[in-house]
């Protein structure tokens, strides 16, 4: 007789088996918006803070939460002990913490009392399939110092078998718990003692000249941790930029290619970096002071709606490589409007299936490069 596979728990459902846990002020880290959304109606009374990292992601929450937005605020920040914690009376009092470039930091100067201290009494971490293993790393981390002392953190897994947040957990808080009625993919936690903070971040260096390197900082959940990418390497070998442009550097992650553009257009031009992902912009900023760009501003932004029409020499667009349709049909659509007439997007793809018709539909006359494995699309516009 065949066996019939027994149906995975649903997240609200995993959390039943810690539910003599789950106490006020509540935290959820990250998580998909749909999944977050429905965490909402399974926690008891309570102010509920969502932490993204992504604008566009927010956004989505935001549609998902629907009548339960009053309950709950979402909270956008580059690192997560940024984010405003609940005063030990209710809703947050200590204000924003400071984000730093250095790996470790201390705890806080004085030890603070049970009674003295803000931050989440409870800290549910939904778990996404696939995802980057650094990421959550650097969440485990940052979740200690933002949960009060004999607070928890609860790790809802998706996997059949969970093998990576045990030891990980282990490590970060000391004791890790499985309830016997949660399928293996509830683990919990409680924050006992200080820990210094660390700060998972690696730095890498791109070559500009015979004589001169330039050092990034890159850290977890931005694209290209730890590494110059070869896409982005490939896009800028391909691009011709002159003394006194304005350009856009459109997805920057942790602004390799505006960096790069800035030597290019000297002091009497200027660089726009913009992506929807806050902590990316952080480290654009960071690189571009580290590196003494002279001209630049910051958005983040998932529409670029903020921006003034007409207003760019030049566009490098460097999309999700396996994003979706209306993701690349955004950063053409929206280069298209905010270049000047005889302004050119650089844009570098993986998928010209999917990003050729949606050129031409905005470009008459898009040139096409291949660079390195890539494909580069040279589009002005008249």
């Amino acid at each position: 007789m065949r066996k019939t596979k027994k149906r995975a728990k649903t997240f609200p459902e995993l959390l039943e088996a810690v539910a003599t846990k789950l106490r006020p002020p509540f935290g959820i880290l990250l998580g998909s918006p749909g999944e977050v959304a429905e965490l909402l109606p399974a926690l008891p009374e309570g102010d509920v803070a969502c932490y993204q990292m992504d604008l566009y992601q927010a956004d989505r929450l935001r549609e998902h939460l629907g009548d339960q937005a009053g309950r709950a605020t979402i909270e956008m920040h580059a690192d997560l002990w940024d984010t405003p914690l609940p005063s030990p009376a209710g809703r947050g009092e200590e204000g924003e913490g400071e984000a730093s470039d250095v790996l470790d930091l201390p705890p806080h100067p004085r030890p603070l009392s049970q009674g003295e201290r803000g931050g989440f009494q409870t800290l549910i971490y939904p778990v996404p399939h696939g995802g980057e293993r650094a990421l959550k790393l650097d969440m485990l981390e940052q979740a200690f110092h933002v949960i009060r002392p004999n607070g928890a953190l609860i790790v809802l897994s998706p996997y059949e078998k969970e093998d990576f947040f045990q030891g990980a957990l282990k490590k970060v808080f000391g004791k890790v718990h499985a309830p016997m009625d949660g399928d293996g993919k509830v683990l919990w936690a409680l924050r006992t003692g200080e820990r210094r903070r660390r700060r998972h971040e690696m730095t890498y260096h791109v070559r500009v000249d015979e004589q001169t390197s330039y050092c990034f900082v890159s850290r977890p959940g931005v694209f290209g941790y730890g590494f110059y990418d070869e896409g982005a390497r490939a896009l800028m070998e391909a691009t011709e930029l002159t003394e006194g442009q304005r350009v856009l550097d459109l997805g920057c992650g942790v602004g390799t290619n505006g960096i790069l553009a800035a030597r290019r257009i000297g002091p009497t031009g200027s660089v726009v970096f913009a992506d929807s992902n806050v902590r990316a912009i952080a480290l654009a900023e960071l690189n571009a002071r580290a590196i003494g760009v002279p001209n630049f501003e910051t958005l983040v932004s998932h529409t670029l709606t903020e921006l003034a029409p007409a207003s760019f020499d030049a566009v490098l667009a460097n999309p999700p490589y396996y994003a979706q349709g209306a993701i690349i049909r955004l950063f053409i659509e929206r280069s298209q409007m905010l270049l000047r007439p005889g302004g050119t997007l650089y844009l570098v793809t993986k998928r010209v299936d999917t990003t050729w018709p949606t050129i031409q539909e905005f470009f008459p006359e898009p040139e096409m490069y291949e660079n390195r494995g890539y494909v580069i699309f040279r589009s002005t516009k008249t």
